[in-house]
């Protein structure tokens, strides 16, 4: 499968991810070993200027990661064309041993790149730049992730064959487990929405008293509670949303409303609860940097913009997941 489109767009950004990453990982190595703010030397002068262009280039390498989680999602939908068996992107997936393992690296890297870009930003709002050191050693430490995001992607699509029989998304998530898979054994419909909902409201109301007057321990159980919901959140989106988006009781899928059929609304599902949650727990992670006085104002400055964009994500993500749910209550089941 190589040689498709989509297969195509996908390893020259990873190719491109890994030159700009080795570079960059160089120039991360030197300023460990070398960079002393205080010192006025030709080496630490070449380096200044170096880590502008580096960081720059960083900057560009993770976002880029970031976009290609949305073009594996996209490629994994398409595929599911020509795999016999796939009806979307959760047949595509797992018609191999990489699929699922790819996408999660990807979903978990979507943080932890976002995080970088975090540290950076702050770090360049003061003039004596203080993490330097701490955002170039993070960068290394993310070299293994970077590279085994793209070596799990590669996997992926060269053990993707068209002819190899794989499951649709009715035998994963089916609810009745009649042999194959059965990924939503042990959850229960009521109690996880009275759970999705509860977090939804503790978030709104932790959210909106951090805005009045900010508490560093109040913003780590803020950011650790969006963790949690977010994991509620995919959940629920799978076991009970989707089922009313579909019109269809038995058909639970979190890739199906990707689909044009149900207006793609899955876009604005996904597009919302991951910033959403990316903010909220970036909220609780920059805490720790309150230590360093010149960056004060600036992380004041982020926590008012990364709460509020929380909140407003939050109920446009609430109010998008509970539509068709509350649309079928009030019109009888119509």
């Amino acid at each position: 499968m190589f040689l498709n489109s989509w297969s195509i767009a996908l390893s020259l950004l990873s190719s491109a991810v890994l030159f700009f990453a080795a570079v960059s990982g160089k120039t991360a190595w030197r300023v460990l070993r070398s960079w002393n703010p205080a010192s006025d030397d030709r080496e630490q002068i070449a380096l200044e200027s170096e880590i502008w262009l580096t960081s720059t280039l960083i900057e560009y390498t993770l976002a880029f990661q970031i976009i290609g989680l949305i073009l594996l999602v996209l490629a994994a939908d398409s595929f599911c064309e020509v795999i016999v068996g796939a009806m979307c992107a959760t047949g595509s997936l797992l018609a191999n041993a990489y699929g699922v393992p790819a996408l999660m690296v990807k979903l978990v890297g979507l943080f932890f790149y976002g995080f970088w870009i975090v540290l950076h930003r702050l770090d360049i709002s003061a003039e004596t730049y203080p993490l330097v050191r701490i955002k170039y050693l993070y960068f290394l430490v993310l070299l293994p992730l970077l590279g085994g995001d793209v070596l799990l992607q590669s996997l992926y699509l060269a053990n993707l064959q068209p002819d190899i029989i794989t499951s649709c998304c009715g035998v994963i998530f089916a609810e009745g487990g009649d042999g194959g898979m059965n990924l939503l054994a042990g959850f229960d419909g009521p109690r996880l929405l009275f759970l999705f909902y509860g977090l939804a409201l503790l978030l709104a109301m932790g959210g909106g008293g951090l805005r009045r007057r900010a508490r560093r321990w109040g913003a780590l159980v803020y950011a650790g509670g969006w963790l949690f919901f977010l994991l509620i959140a995919i959940v629920a989106v799978t076991v009970v949303f989707s089922s009313y988006i579909y019109a269809m009781p038995y058909h639970h899928c979190p890739f199906c409303i990707l689909k044009p059929e149900y207006r793609s609304i899955g876009y604005a599902l996904y597009g919302t609860l991951l910033p959403a949650a990316f903010m909220g727990m970036s909220v609780g992670l920059v805490q720790p940097l309150r230590r360093w006085a010149e960056l004060r104002p600036a992380i004041e400055r982020m926590e008012k913009a990364f709460l509020t964009g929380s909140l407003l994500l939050l109920a446009a993500f609430v109010c998008l997941a509970s539509y068709h749910l509350v649309l079928y209550r009030l019109t009888g089941g119509e």
